[in-house]
Formats: C-alpha cells, sequence, structure tokens
C-alpha cells in the first residue's frame, strides 16, 4: 500500500482527477464529497520523487547532482518547471528575492569549483 500512490499517479498520466470518498482509517469515518488532490500530489511520480530527494537532501543541489548524477543546471531547470507547476505557494519576487542574474551563476559555478578565479573574472568582464 506504501506504493499505491505512484501506480495511480502512473494510471492517471496526468489527467484531472476527483477523489469522492476518503476514509479515515483510525476512526472508522469516511467522508463522501468532491475533493481535489493537494498540488504535490498531483505532480508526475517522477517528480514527486525528485521533490521528495529534495526535502530528504534539506535543499542542497550538490546532493541533488551526485544523487541523480545530472548538472547543476539540469537540477535548477528541473526545480523551475516543479515550482511553476506549485502556485499553491507564492513567492516574493521583491529585489531581494530576484531570479539569479548571469553575475550570481558565475560566482555559484565558481563556488562549486566549476570554475577557475581567472575564468569567473574573464565571463563577469564579458557580462558587464
Amino acid at each position: 500500500m506504501a506504493r499505491d500512490w505512484q501506480e495511480l499517479t502512473k494510471l492517471t498520466d496526468g489527467a484531472h482527477i476527483e477523489i469522492e470518498r476518503v476514509r479515515l482509517i483510525e476512526a472508522d469515518v469516511a467522508v463522501e464529497g468532491h475533493f481535489e488532490l493537494p498540488p504535490l500530489a498531483q505532480l508526475s511520480a517522477e517528480d514527486q520523487v525528485f521533490v521528495a530527494a529534495f526535502v530528504r537532501g534539506h535543499g542542497s543541489i550538490k546532493q541533488m547532482e551526485k544523487y541523480f548524477g545530472v548538472s547543476y543546471p539540469t537540477i535548477k531547470n528541473r526545480l523551475n518547471k516543479i515550482g511553476s507547476q506549485l502556485s499553491f505557494v507564492e513567492i516574493d519576487q521583491s529585489p531581494d528575492m530576484a531570479p539569479p542574474t548571469a553575475s550570481s551563476d558565475v560566482l555559484d559555478r565558481l563556488a562549486r569549483g566549476e570554475l577557475t578565479v581567472a575564468q569567473a573574472l574573464e565571463r563577469l568582464k564579458e557580462k558587464s
């Protein structure tokens, strides 16, 4: 039963579904009506696993890179794709929370050891 959600997610293949009956096992109570799945449950099975891995890894992109064997940009793109599907949480896009710039990307790559200081300085000069 622990993996039934994965089977349900595969079965629905992204189609909109509605739950009509919910049973609370401990209380032996059933509620009938029309219920939508929570937004996280509406993600594909693969995206649900990705989100779970991200949370279990405390949001470490470096751990995600190792776990999934893909690059930093791939992880960021996947997070952006999943985030766009989760509109129930609105993120403040004030200047303090602005999306990363090309300069911050260069600095991130420098911090991860993907660029040398000289390479980072050269790329920053190109950007300005």
